[in-house]
């Protein structure tokens, strides 16, 4: 399935290297836009899935505010100020990662967000929780506790054979387990599910 983004950031530069990283990835890039003008006009023509927007670009704040009932907002920026975070959030964006992610990340944080997900990295999630009530929530909730343990021993660099000693289970049944969480993650390698795992704060 296609998913449909309209980049706004008033750097030219910035916009072409997302649009680089999000080429071949089944991600559309329909428009771009530099000025509060250009993203309502683009979201009132294109209506893409996803506005990735950098929320310091002038009236940026004003800008998820007035879509955000028309397309999904993810800010992609390089403040990492709680104010900052916390107004994008309180203003509607569903979504807030740097610029300093991977790309396979910011790929992921776009699907995410178009299917509803809300999308945060560790540090913005830890600073939004005691600010706005947000409930503490764990990581990859399509994953079982045991499925979670396993995961975090993963990232920490452990062999299945050492997995399956320190919980007391067959190695059978780790791989099993591994399998399970390949499937759901949606990751093809051991390594991939290392990184995401990491990102999330697991290891």
């Amino acid at each position: 399935m296609t998913c449909s983004v309209l980049l706004a950031d008033d750097h030219p530069v910035a916009r072409g290297g997302l649009k680089v990283v999000l080429g071949g990835t089944g991600i559309e890039v329909v428009a771009e836009a530099s000025t509060r003008s250009a993203v309502t006009r683009e979201v009132a023509l294109h209506r893409p899935d996803v506005l990735v927007i950098d929320v310091t670009m002038s009236d940026g704040m004003a800008i998820i505010r007035e879509v955000q009932r028309d397309t999904t907002v993810l800010v992609f920026a390089s403040s990492t100020e709680d104010s900052l975070v916390l107004a994008a959030v309180q203003a509607g964006a569903k979504g807030y990662i740097y610029k300093s992610a991977e790309p396979a990340d910011i790929v992921r944080a776009i699907l995410a967000v178009a299917a509803g997900e809300a999308i945060f990295s560790p540090v913005v999630a830890q600073a939004l929780v005691p600010r706005i009530g947000m409930p503490q929530v764990e990581p990859f909730p399509g994953l079982t506790a045991r499925e979670r343990e396993v995961l975090s021993l993963v990232a920490d660099g452990l062999s299945n054979a050492r997995i399956a000693h320190r919980l007391g289970r067959s190695p059978k049944t780790i791989s099993n387990h591994i399998s399970a969480i390949f499937a759901k993650l949606h990751v093809a390698s051991r390594g991939e599910a290392v990184r995401r795992a990491r990102a999330a704060g697991l290891a």
